[in-house]
């Protein structure tokens, strides 16, 4: 797809030409949206604390989004790079996990919402910083990836995240310069750490591969995918390859549903319910479990250290286009297809498709079981064919009706893609 802008000069009617608006429907409405919120005030300041990322373009704005089945879409400034920042703190959490699992990374970083800013001194009682999100937990996360010294662990992390982004990510040098010369807050919070013992390798092998961590360039596109990566378990939509465990994806997007967006975090899924993680950058990644990622880019900063226009555009795409995790169909989407019945050979087919989690498979055993005692039948066949998934829960239930489905109704199984022998978590 070729790069788009925004230049003011190709409005036409109140609305500009963006070659989205021809090239496809979902890109055209991700447009609009983009053309909107530009219109309103939104009051920021670009970062300028690190000073490299003071000379960003105020005007910049793009935002992409990625399928967990591998379809892209952008509008604006979305192949713009930019420093990932603070975004890339729940991956290389994600990475530490795969590493180490949850209760020894447990031990050093807690996963409770601090309510302070990013930069704050917060640890708890145990002496733990309180969540992997902000940058004391940051660079005890960073601490727990492999390697024996901070080249090692930065290799280690540079791979990781490039794995999620599904492209080799490079580090922007003059962005750790300036990043690595202004660092002493990070310093402090790093030796917080240490006197704790949270942190438990020598200061400079957490910081320096931490600093650089959040020097590698990405664009809008590139933090979708890595977020479209969490939303599928752990693995790009876009090159096939796991990059983490089902488990792992799914505790990281937990931690970001509550510390995401540092002190806005309880807003924040108020107002638009999706995982995210934002960065000083300009960056947000946000990621629905099950169904995309989304990217955004614009470097302006609100006063919680969020992107303002990046924050308004996933409100009103949360708003508009019904994205909140919590807003769910009044009517269930029913896991059963079909019920039919021979009189003649005392069959009942029950056919099933899609996901089958508990609340589908609830309602698969309620039916077989009605089914079984109102037709009379002799034999239930459970028709598997158009399922996708099962998951462990649901593969139990079935097993447990199949051995004792009662009514002297005996249960046969059709799994031509044998879910039941390999469940999903």
């Amino acid at each position: 797809m070729p790069e788009q802008t925004t230049d003011e000069s190709t409005f036409t009617a109140g609305r500009p030409r963006h070659a989205e608006y021809v090239d496809n429907p979902v890109n055209a409405a991700m447009a609009r949206v983009l053309d909107d919120v530009r219109r309103e005030d939104h009051p920021g300041a670009v970062a300028d604390y690190i000073p490299e990322l003071a000379k960003a373009d105020p005007e910049q704005f793009g935002i992409a989004s990625v399928s967990v089945t591998g379809r892209s879409y952008g509008a604006g400034d979305y192949r713009t790079p930019f420093s990932i920042q603070s975004m890339s703190k729940p991956f290389v959490y994600a990475l530490a996990l795969q590493h180490l699992g949850a209760d020894a990374v447990g031990e050093r970083i807690g996963v409770e919402p601090s309510g302070e800013a990013f930069n704050a001194i917060s640890f708890d009682q145990s002496g733990r910083p309180e969540n992997p999100l902000i940058n004391a937990g940051a660079i005890v996360s960073t601490s727990l990836t492999p390697g024996d010294d901070g080249a090692e662990r930065f290799a280690h992390i540079q791979a990781g995240l490039s794995a999620f982004a599904g492209r080799d990510l490079e580090v922007d040098d003059a962005v750790y310069r300036s990043e690595s010369g202004t660092a002493f807050r990070n310093l402090a919070l790093a030796a917080l750490a240490k006197s704790t013992d949270a942190l438990r390798v020598p200061i400079e092998d957490a910081l320096d591969p931490y600093i650089r961590q959040c020097s590698l360039l990405v664009d809008a596109h590139d933090v979708a995918v890595m977020g479209a990566t969490l939303a599928y378990g752990g693995l790009n939509p876009i090159t096939g390859v796991r990059v983490v465990d089902a488990a792992v994806a799914r505790h990281t997007l937990s931690v970001m549903t509550g510390c995401g967006m540092y002190d806005r975090s309880g807003a924040w899924m108020c107002s638009v319910g999706i995982p995210a993680k934002s960065g000083v950058g300009g960056g947000i990644v946000a990621a629905a479990p099950g169904e995309y990622g989304i990217g955004v880019f614009s470097p302006p900063l609100d006063e919680a250290g969020n992107s303002a226009r990046g924050v308004a555009v996933l409100q009103r795409l949360s708003s508009e286009f019904g994205l909140h995790l919590l807003n769910r169909p009044m009517t269930p989407v029913s896991a059963v297809e079909s019920v039919s019945a021979d009189p003649a050979s005392g069959r009942v087919t029950l056919r099933v498709r899609g996901e089958l989690d508990f609340v589908a498979v609830e309602q698969v055993v309620h039916e077989a079981l009605s089914a079984g005692q109102a037709q009379s039948c002799t034999t239930m066949v459970l028709d598997l064919t158009d399922a996708t998934r099962v998951s462990t829960v649901s593969a139990y239930l079935i097993n447990q009706l199949a051995a004792d489905i009662g009514y002297g109704v005996r249960l046969s199984i059709t799994d031509p893609s044998g879910l039941l022998a390999d469940p999903v978590r």
